[in-house]
C-alpha cells in the first residue's frame, strides 16, 4: 500500500482543512507501519539508522530534494547515523493526508536507494 500513497502528491495546506479524524489516522498509518504515531502535536515519526554519519546526511539530502520538491517539509534530528523524521502539517496542527504521502515516499526513497536502516 505505500505504493499507493507514494504515488500521490503532497497538498498545500492553507490551514483551512481539518486535520484528519482518528479513523482516517488509523487507516492510513496502516499503510505505513513503519512509521509511529506520535501525540502533542499529533504527528508521524521514524528514525533510520546508517553505517555512518556521512551515509545519515546522504539521506537527509535526498530527504531535502524530496521535500522541496514535494512542497512539505519535515523536521530532521540528525544524532551521527541516526536520522529521526517527524511530520506533520503545521497549518492545522495535526496530520492530513500529505503527512502520509510524504512519509511514504521517504520509505520508497530508502527502499530504492538500499541505504540504512529503519530502526
Amino acid at each position: 500500500m505505500p505504493d499507493k500513497l507514494a504515488s500521490k502528491h503532497c497538498v498545500p495546506c492553507s490551514g483551512s482543512i481539518p486535520a484528519l479524524s482518528p479513523g482516517e489516522v488509523d487507516r492510513l498509518l496502516r499503510e505505513i507501519d513503519e512509521w509511529a504515531l506520535l501525540t502533542e502535536p499529533h504527528r508521524l515519526s521514524r528514525r533510520f539508522t546508517f553505517g555512518d554519519f556521512v551515509s545519515a546526511m546522504g539521506f537527509v539530502n535526498r530527504v531535502a530534494e524530496l521535500a522541496e520538491a514535494e512542497g512539505h517539509h519535515p523536521d530532521i534530528v540528525v544524532h551521527y547515523n541516526q536520522v529521526t523524521l517527524d511530520i506533520w502539517t503545521h497549518a492545522i496542527s495535526g496530520l492530513s493526508e500529505s503527512d502520509f504521502v510524504l512519509a511514504a515516499k521517504v520509505s520508497e526513497l530508502l527502499e530504492n536507494r538500499h541505504q540504512g536502516h529503519g530502526a
